[in-house]
C-alpha cells in the first residue's frame, strides 16, 4: 500500500498524467471541431440545394397559376418528387395564408401563420434555414417578375437523418481515435517519464551510497541542468558538513586541551607542595596564588562556554533598551584607557553624529569591549586604537581599528571560530580563553547585525560592525 501511494506521488506518475492529458485534450477538441464543422457544412449544403430547387419550382408555380388552380400535374409531380427525395414536407401558402398544397395531404385549406412565412412575405427573400431536431426548416417566397407584390410562400421541412447518422459514425470513429491516442500516450508517457526520471534516480542512488559510506567523493549527475544544480547544492552542503564536522572535532579537542591545561598546572603545583616538607610560607603563598589564577582561568573558560551554548540554543534573552550609543562607547573607552596607558596606546573616539539605537546594554558593551581590548592586547607599544561611530537611516556602524601586528590572510576566515588563535604562543602570554570573538559575533548576530574584519599582517586590523537602529524581534 505504501509503495502504491509513493507511486501516485512520484514525479513519474505526474509526468505520465500530464502527457496523457496533453494527448487527450487536443484530440477531443480537434474531434469536436471537425464534427461540428462537418455538421454545419452538411446542413448548409443540403439546405442550399433544396432552396435552389424551390426557387426554380416557385417560378413554375407562377407560370402555371398554381396558387389559384393547384391541379397542375407538372407542379404536383415535382412537389411530390422533391418531398420524397429529401424526406420532407412542402406547404404552399397563398398571400391570405391559406394552405394551397400540402405534400402530406393533411392541412390543405387551412390557414397557416408562421413566423418564417411572415418574414418571407416582408423580406421577399428565402429565410435562413433553421435546424430543429432531425429536420431543417425554411421558407421561400413565391413571386412574379412582373408584379412587385409577393403572391405566396413555400414552407419547406426536410429531413437531416442522413447527416445525423453520419455524425454518429464520426463520433464513434472519434472515440475510437481518442482511445488509441490514450493508449499511445500512456505507453509513450511511461517510457518518456522513465527516461526523464532516471537521472533523478541516479542522484538518489548516489546520495544513498554516500550516506551509507560506499563513496567519499562528491556526486555528479550532469544529465540535466536541474540535476546538475541539485548535485552542486548537495556537494556544497556536503562540503559544509565536512567543515562543520572538522570544526566540531577541533572544538572538542580545543575544549579538552583548554580545560586540561589549568588542571595540569594546578596538579603540578599541588604535587610540589605535597611532596615537600617545611615549605617556606612565601613559596606556599606563591603556589596558592598560581593555583588561584589557574582556577580563575578555568572559571572564565567555563563561563564563556556556557555563554556560547546559551547563544547557540537561542535561550539568551536580550534586554533591549533605547540607548545613547555615543555615551556607551565613551564609557567603554574610559574603562579600558588605564590598560592602554600602560603601553602608551592612544584610544581615540570619532563620533560623526549622535546615534540612538535599540540594544542590550550589557551584551553590546561586552562585544565592543572585547574588540577594543583585543585591539589593545595585540597592538604595538606607543600605538593607537581608533573607534568610530556613524549611522544612516537604517543602521549604525561601529569600527574598531588598530595599529597592531595584523592578521595573516589565511587566518582571517577562522578568527571567529571557538578557541582559534592566530599566534598561540603570543595569545597564551597575553591571556584569554580564545572564545571572545566567537561570543562577540554571536552577540552581534542576536542584534540582527553583521561583523566583518579587514587586516594585513604588520599593518593593523579593522573590525566593522553594522547593527539596525531599531530592533525587531
Amino acid at each position: 500500500m505504501k509503495k502504491k501511494n509513493r507511486f501516485f506521488k512520484s514525479l513519474r506518475f505526474r509526468i505520465l498524467i500530464i502527457l496523457v492529458i496533453l494527448g487527450i485534450v487536443p484530440s477531443v477538441i480537434v474531434t469536436r471541431m471537425m464534427i461540428g464543422n462537418y455538421e454545419k457544412q452538411a446542413v448548409a449544403v443540403r439546405a442550399g440545394a433544396v432552396s435552389n430547387q424551390c426557387s426554380i419550382l416557385c417560378n413554375q408555380i407562377i407560370k402555371e397559376n398554381y396558387l389559384n388552380d393547384p391541379s397542375s400535374e407538372a407542379v404536383n409531380g415535382k412537389l411530390e418528387m422533391l418531398s420524397n427525395v429529401y424526406g420532407g414536407r412542402i406547404l404552399i401558402v397563398d398571400r391570405d395564408f391559406k394552405i394551397v398544397k400540402d405534400t402530406y395531404h393533411v392541412d390543405e385549406g387551412k390557414t397557416l401563420v408562421s413566423p418564417k412565412i411572415i418574414r418571407s412575405f416582408k423580406k421577399g427573400e428565402p429565410t435562413d434555414y433553421q435546424r430543429k431536431g432531425q429536420v431543417i426548416e425554411f421558407a421561400v417566397p413565391v413571386r412574379s417578375a412582373d408584379v412587385p407584390q409577393i403572391q405566396g410562400a413555400m414552407l419547406m421541412t426536410i429531413s437531416c437523418s442522413e447527416i445525423t447518422a453520419t455524425m454518429m459514425e464520426l463520433n464513434y470513429q472519434g472515440l475510437l481515435l481518442i482511445a488509441v491516442i490514450v493508449v499511445l500516450s500512456v505507453f509513450l508517457g511511461y517510457i518518456l517519464a522513465t527516461v526523464l526520471v532516471k537521472p533523478l534516480a541516479r542522484v538518489t542512488k548516489s546520495i544513498e551510497d554516500l550516506t551509507d559510506g560506499y563513496q567519499n567523493d562528491e556526486i555528479s549527475v550532469p544529465d540535466y541542468t536541474e540535476t546538475e544544480l541539485i548535485t552542486d547544492a548537495f556537494n556544497k552542503m556536503l562540503a559544509r558538513m565536512k567543515v562543520l564536522d572538522e570544526s566540531r572535532s577541533e572544538f572538542v579537542s580545543n575544549v579538552s586541551h583548554e580545560l586540561k591545561t589549568p588542571m595540569t598546572s594546578m596538579k603540578v603545583l599541588a604535587d610540589s607542595l605535597v611532596g615537600q616538607q617545611g615549605v617556606p610560607e612565601e613559596l606556599y603563598q606563591e603556589f596558592l596564588q598560581d593555583i588561584t589564577a589557574e582556577i580563575d582561568r578555568e572559571n572564565r573558560i567555563i563561563t564563556d562556554l556556557l555563554s556560547l551554548v546559551k547563544m547557540d540554543k537561542k535561550t539568551a534573552d536580550l534586554s533591549i533598551q533605547h540607548m545613547d550609543i555615543n555615551q556607551l562607547l565613551e564609557d567603554i573607552l574610559k574603562r579600558l584607557r588605564p590598560i592602554a596607558d600602560k603601553r602608551s596606546i592612544d584610544l581615540i573616539l570619532d563620533s560623526f553624529r549622535p546615534v540612538e539605537a535599540d540594544v542590550d546594554e550589557i551584551k553590546f558593551t561586552s562585544a565592543i569591549s572585547n574588540l577594543v581590548e583585543n585591539a589593545i592586547k595585540y597592538n604595538v607599544d606607543d600605538g593607537w586604537v581608533r573607534v568610530s561611530i556613524d549611522a544612516d537611516h537604517k543602521y549604525f556602524y561601529v569600527t574598531v581599528a588598530d595599529s597592531g601586528m595584523g592578521i595573516p590572510e589565511d587566518s582571517l576566515e577562522r578568527i571567529f571560530e571557538r578557541f582559534y588563535r592566530v599566534d598561540k604562543s603570543h595569545s597564551r602570554e597575553i591571556g584569554g580563553t580564545g572564545l571572545g570573538l566567537a561570543i562577540t559575533r554571536s552577540t552581534i548576530a542576536m542584534h540582527h547585525g553583521v561583523i566583518k574584519v579587514f587586516s594585513r599582517e604588520g599593518e593593523g586590523t579593522t573590525f566593522s560592525v553594522r547593527i539596525p537602529l531599531s530592533y525587531i524581534p
